[in-house]
């Protein structure tokens, strides 16, 4: 799968006022603002668009649909070697992650910098020169809350991927790439066992397993995630779902130790321009241990490092780091 990590950086314009997480900030003006540089039809509701197949905001916000094969009936990926099943219906992914700024700062001034990562997954990396634009005219409409009534407004000063400028905001001008990596599972790597696994979970992460949160990470839940998200993406964004022994591997995740260690729930909320009200966003922060044989997992680990896990990957949340210790 085609994988683009890019950085922006902003200069603000004004002192402002931002929430502590800043994922969801972010992803709404990024979509206001994508909309409405793409969007030729203003009062076209999407889902019914004659152009939506070919629109940017489309294929990249609105997601069209599901796509139904032969394999499974219920998790991705999880059951497609149950011989018999079929008629799985997956839900496509969205084909980004915005990593916000890492900092809990609240308070900004004008001549400030601020940093954030924009990850695309497959096809949608053509459309990068659109979401630079977006950005840039995302400047213009201000972010945080209003001081004075008026949000503060930055403009977008560089872009680049790898240390390669992709975006001169003096010039004006996005270079030529490839900025892009083809990332795949590496094949299962051979460590002693058994062996000491970190994972320190950087952004808060919601997993929901028998129709639930939760608020504990055994090491099968954090494999079924990754397996679901590995799948998905490269369903719908790569070469097709991997050909994974996904029961064997779920079942052998289930005889690893599991100490919690710092495993807390963290709450934090957003506000939905859609439902015009505040949401309660919370997931688990801090890091879990295991002990065991993890060469089949390591692959794994490392793909979803770069791509993220669980619910509302948009907003940068499902950061892990996997972290080995012989």
């Amino acid at each position: 799968m085609l994988f683009g990590s890019y950085n922006f950086s902003l200069t603000l314009d004004d002192d402002a006022i931002l929430p502590e997480y800043k994922g969801s900030t972010f992803r709404g003006i990024f979509g206001r603002s994508l909309k409405k540089i793409v969007c030729a039809l203003k009062n076209q509701e999407c889902s019914k668009c004659l152009l939506r197949e070919k629109c940017v905001y489309f294929q990249v916000f609105e997601i069209p649909g599901t796509h139904q094969r032969n394999g499974s009936t219920t998790e991705p990926g999880l059951n497609n070697n149950d011989p018999g099943t079929k008629n799985r219906i997956v839900s496509a992914p969205h084909p980004y992650v915005i990593e916000p700024p890492e900092d809990k700062r609240t308070r900004y001034y004008r001549g400030d910098l601020l940093n954030f990562s924009l990850l695309i997954f497959g096809h949608i990396n053509e459309y990068l020169p659109y979401f630079i634009y977006a950005f840039h005219e995302m400047g213009k409409q201000g972010i945080g809350k209003g001081i004075n009534g008026k949000r503060a407004t930055f403009h977008l000063t560089q872009v680049t991927s790898a240390n390669r400028v992709v975006y001169d905001g003096k010039e004006n001008k996005i270079h030529k790439g490839p900025f892009t990596e083809e990332l795949s599972l590496t094949p299962a790597t051979v460590l002693p066992a058994p062996l000491r696994v970190s994972i320190h979970l950087l952004t808060p992460l919601r997993l929901k397993f028998e129709n639930r949160l939760k608020a504990e990470l055994p090491f099968h839940l954090l494999v079924r995630s990754m397996l679901r998200r590995i799948s998905s993406l490269e369903e719908f964004y790569g070469a097709g779902e991997p050909k994974l022994n996904y029961r064997g591997l779920v079942a052998k995740a289930e005889s690893v130790a599991y100490k919690p260690s710092s495993i807390h729930w963290f709450d934090w909320k957003r506000y939905s321009d859609r439902q015009d009200q505040t949401m309660l966003m919370g997931g688990m922060l801090g890091t879990a241990s295991y002990l065991g044989d993890f060469g089949e997992f390591l692959p794994l680990m490392r793909f979803c490092e770069k791509v993220h896990i669980g619910k509302q990957t948009t907003f940068g949340l499902g950061k892990i780091s996997a972290i080995l210790d012989e």
